[in-house]
Order: C-alpha cells, then structure tokens, then sequence
C-alpha cells in the first residue's frame, strides 16, 4: 500500500451526519420552513454525500497517481 491514506476519513462524514439527526428525531415535531426536522436533515444529509465522496477520492494519493498514470 502506498502514501497515506488518512483523506479516506472523509467518507466517515454521511453516517456521522446520519447519526447526528438521531438525538434530535425525538423531540416534539421540530419544524424547519415548514417541513419536519429529521426530514429536512436527511435530505441534507443524502445531498451532501457526494461531496464527500469527491473530497475522499481527490485527497487520496493511491487514486491521483492512479489517474495520472492513465492519462
């Protein structure tokens, strides 16, 4: 295995997302412009999983040697 793959660490970040919603589903109907909280927070949460996708791949030393080694 080559480099340091710490930039992996990103994909930690939608089940972090996903769990931080959990402590708050219990509350009595939280509302946000009209939709209910934990709705809106997953969505949010969905939404932003690419992006962390992406930052995952172009931080990571073994898939931009992969890519320049292709090209």
């Amino acid at each position: 295995m080559s480099g340091n793959r710490k930039s992996l660490l990103w994909l930690l970040g939608p089940p972090t997302l996903y769990l931080v919603a959990l402590p708050f589903t219990n509350r009595l109907t939280p509302v946000l412009f009209g939709v209910p909280f934990s709705v809106l927070w997953l969505l949010f949460a969905t939404l932003c999983t690419p992006l962390f996708g992406w930052l995952a791949a172009r931080r990571d030393p073994l898939w931009t040697k992969h890519r320049r080694d292709r090209s």
